[in-house]
């Protein structure tokens, strides 16, 4: 029923009898029954939905004896002869007369009258499903109905829809990450010739999508930041204001974050739903089994579930009540098993596909973030001031590495987050930086602490700095070969990195895994970093750290070894001379964008934002005026004329602008 119903407690509080004995006077509880004018219109008119709708199963003659029968008991109740009358007009004089609960009462009294048990149970069966929707709508409206925004100003929570952006969805998978850069032409990554339909929230389990498909499970799969929390959440409330999925009865959230609390005991799948959301408690048994009861379960975040999953030994549970471990539940979920009639959605970061058994029948979806007018779309809306939304939108389209990395909905909050800190800090007319490694730094910190938050608490910080070394070692090894992807075998054979690939795709977020297809009957698994920049990042990180807190510079073929304390002055400087100089000898702009973080990364600012993961009392406060020298250097000598605006972008980074060296 649309909108839900406001719940009318005691529907059914009095039985038949009583019931008959209440209705027999005429002036008794059935006198004429004035409206409650305050109740919006809109919701008033839906009040009688259920009444309607049984009445609108009779038959014909069922339907004239009903409309009869009450016209001659309580003549007075009605204005009108009700044979006149239509069914939306008549079950409207009822409801306005004799209000809600009461036309409930004798609408079932009458039908019992008359032998119609299967009207009286259908009535029943729509008011228990009624109001336990209108509790469950009220729930999830208090849950997701407004967005914490944690941003530099203040932390509020706004509506949903004054926030959310449209993302981009499509229906084809192992599209690779998004390549667009700069600098370089990468070729595309993935080998999906497919051309995928543009999707949207409303699209997923729509009623023509299972018109055309018996499949019940759908992934969606996307990277780490690309907003797939926000299309549930979208997905959600679309279903409460009945703007999408009206098909669908009921609809659970079930985040694996608040599963977890159920791991180390049984308990049945219907127990879950139950605790979850008690308000289900009053649905019945054949409400789980009925065809004309859809229910959608929407499971977020596969990836934070970090339980060994055994689709070979695992017990079937096929049954809503049967008991058992959350584990056992979740097999059988991605098995399909689960509740004949159901609908379900996981979500996850790439790398799912090796949790779901090669012969589950399921569909799957990839969710890609935001394409270009949806990335002005946010920061209209994140913006009140449009101005400010103009200007922020200007500056990022004149910084076209920020502009492309905005197609991820995490790194344009971040974005929005420092330009709100500078315009309250500095006024609304305060320049806004050019310099990208700071952002990039806030997004390895983001990922972190999610890491940190739901998937490993007790992670010691020695062992994160360990593993983000490892990256970025693969990430300059590749960098310097001209790679961007490395197959999964590859990918073994990093010699002494032995970096886990679940630890980079699932547990990071840093990287990403897709299936290729480079013969026509062979597929191949291939694994690279979310985007070609955040490879370019980690290596320069891996270069900074290994030379500041080493005293190895990475472009030495034998890397000499230097204590900490005397890396001060022109010695520090050796490391930025070997990558200028290496980075001029590629034409084909390989380690532009490595050399402008590399020069971003030993910035006050950037090394304030990198204390968490590394502290060291090495001080370097000639730094800027150092290596702005030594990049202006470079351009006064024009011996790489096309490499001008490089150099450019690394005084950008030291923040240094064009008046200060020279132009592109």
């Amino acid at each position: 029923l649309e909108p839900a119903l406001c719940p009318v407690l005691s529907y059914w509080s009095m039985t038949s009898e009583e019931n008959s004995n209440s209705m027999d006077a005429e002036d008794g509880c059935l006198t004429r029954y004035k409206p409650d004018k305050t109740l919006n219109p809109i919701h008033y008119s839906k009040q009688s939905s259920a009444i309607c709708d049984t009445l609108g199963k009779l038959s014909n003659d069922n339907l004239k004896t009903f409309k009869m029968t009450l016209w001659r008991r309580y003549p007075k109740s009605l204005n009108t002869n009700p044979q006149n009358m239509d069914l939306l007009e008549f079950v409207d004089e009822l409801v306005t007369n004799y209000g809600l609960e009461k036309s409930l009462q004798l609408t079932k009294i009458l039908l019992e009258e008359k032998g119609l048990k299967k009207a009286v149970d259908y009535l029943e069966t729509l008011c228990i499903r009624n109001e336990v929707r209108h509790d469950l709508c009220e729930c999830l409206r208090r849950k997701y109905g407004d967005v914490f925004e944690d941003s530099a100003i203040q932390e509020e929570r706004l509506p949903f829809d004054d926030v959310f952006t449209n993302l981009h969805i499509t229906s084809t998978c192992d599209n690779g990450p998004n390549i667009d850069h700069e600098v370089m032409t990468i070729e595309k990554l993935d080998s999906n010739q497919e051309t995928g339909k543009m999707l949207s929230t409303k699209d997923i389990f729509s009623a023509k999508r299972l018109e055309q498909s018996y499949l019940r499970l759908l992934l969606v799969i996307g990277v780490a930041g690309s907003g797939k929390s926000m299309a549930v959440r979208k997905l959600i409330l679309d279903w409460i204001e009945k703007r999408s999925h009206e098909h669908v009865s009921f609809l659970f959230p079930m985040p694996f974050k608040e599963l977890k609390k159920f791991e180390g005991s049984e308990i049945s799948f219907l127990e879950i739903i139950q605790t979850l959301y008690p308000a289900t408690k009053k649905l019945r048994d054949k409400d789980y089994r009925s065809e004309d009861c859809k229910m959608m379960f929407i499971f977020d975040g596969l990836d934070e579930y970090t339980e060994q999953l055994d689709f070979h030994n695992t017990k079937p549970v096929c049954d809503h009540t049967d008991p058992a471990t959350l584990n056992v539940l979740v097999v059988n979920l991605l098995r399909d098993r689960l509740l004949y009639r159901g609908l379900f959605v996981v979500t996850s970061r790439p790398q799912v596909n090796c949790y779901v058994p090669w012969d589950t029948s399921y569909d799957a979806i990839d969710l890609l973030g935001f394409c270009d007018p949806q990335k002005d779309e946010y920061f209209k809306k994140r913006f009140n001031d449009p101005d400010q939304a103009a200007r922020v939108i200007a500056h990022i389209h004149s910084v076209k590495t920020l502009h492309i990395m905005c197609h991820l909905p995490l790194f344009c909050s971040l974005l929005a987050n420092e330009y709100e800190r500078i315009f309250q800090e500095l006024g609304t007319q305060a320049e806004l930086p050019k310099c990208i490694t700071c952002m990039y730094t806030r997004l390895l910190l983001a990922l972190l602490r999610q890491h940190r938050r739901f998937r490993a608490q007790d992670r010691r910080p020695h062992e994160e700095r360990d593993f983000l070394m490892k990256l970025g070692k693969l990430a300059f090894k590749m960098l310097a070969l001209g790679q961007f992807k490395v197959t999964r075998d590859d990918w073994k054979k990093t010699g002494d990195l032995r970096i886990d690939d679940v630890e980079a795709v699932i547990n990071s977020g840093l990287c990403t895994q897709y299936i290729t297809k480079p013969f026509f009957f062979h597929q191949e698994k291939v694994l690279s970093f979310i985007h070609p920049t955040v490879q370019e990042y980690l290596a320069a990180l891996y270069a900074f750290f290994s030379f500041r807190h080493q005293g190895k510079n990475i472009f030495e073929k034998q890397a000499k070894q230097r204590l900490i304390g005397i890396i001060k002055g022109h010695k520090a400087m050796e490391l930025y001379n070997s990558a200028v100089y290496k980075s001029l000898l590629c034409e084909d702009g390989k380690l532009d964008i490595f050399l402008r973080f590399l020069f971003g990364m030993a910035t006050k600012s950037n090394l304030k934002l990198l204390e968490p993961l590394y502290i060291s009392s090495v001080k370097w406060p000639t730094f800027t005026e150092d290596a702005a020298a030594l990049i202006r250097k470079k351009i006064q000598e024009n011996q790489y004329p096309g490499r001008i605006c490089n150099l450019q972008r690394c005084l950008e980074e030291l923040g240094v602008y064009a008046s200060e060296g020279a132009s592109c």
